[in-house]
């Protein structure tokens, strides 16, 4: 990451309730896999068969959590997502948690960008269907950025209307005069 560019990431540490989208889809020879994976594996409890399942869970929640944030930031996002991996009974690694670095710093000398740059932040933010407490407070600090561009804006154009007006008194004086 470029030492110049504020950054911020998402995590993903809480468990979410996720529609039938994210389901697997599997094709006979998947389930026949499954069913002979299960069979060599006879010596899980049925504890350690419930802890996979779980875990396998949590991994597609993670992960659908993680894309919606990519695919929200776009170019705004520096790299991809970063898993943190728990090894289920099974020994196979599973996402358990995840960030996506994005860039957070304003647009130097143009609120206008700024503005719409506040916006996607938020939009990032907010993407998933259950954004975590870290993702409500980069959506909050996105809309203060936003109302600071605003601010900025609105002062912009006052001064460019004092301007005119300034100039518009002045004509008017030479005329009369």
């Amino acid at each position: 990451m470029l030492s110049s560019i504020s950054s911020t990431h998402f995590h993903s540490t809480r468990s979410y309730s996720i529609g039938n989208s994210d389901k697997e889809i599997k094709t006979s020879t998947d389930r026949t896999q499954e069913s002979e994976e299960t069979s060599r594996e006879p010596s899980l409890s049925r504890d350690e068969q419930k802890t996979i399942e779980n875990l396998k869970a949590r991994d597609r929640e993670v992960k659908t959590h993680e894309r919606a944030h990519l695919s929200a930031a776009g170019s705004l996002a520096i790299g991809g997502a970063h898993y943190s991996y728990e090894t289920g009974p099974d020994g196979k690694q599973y996402a358990v948690g995840g960030d996506v670095n994005i860039d957070i710093s304003e647009v130097a000398d143009d609120p206008q960008a700024t503005l719409r740059k506040a916006e996607k932040i938020r939009s990032a933010a907010l993407a998933p269907a259950n954004p975590s407490a870290q993702d409500q407070r980069v959506a909050s600090n996105a809309i203060a950025m936003a109302n600071k561009a605003r601010l900025e804006l609105l002062q912009q154009r006052q001064q460019d209307t004092g301007d005119e007006n300034e100039s518009t008194v002045g004509s008017r004086i030479d005329i009369s005069v």
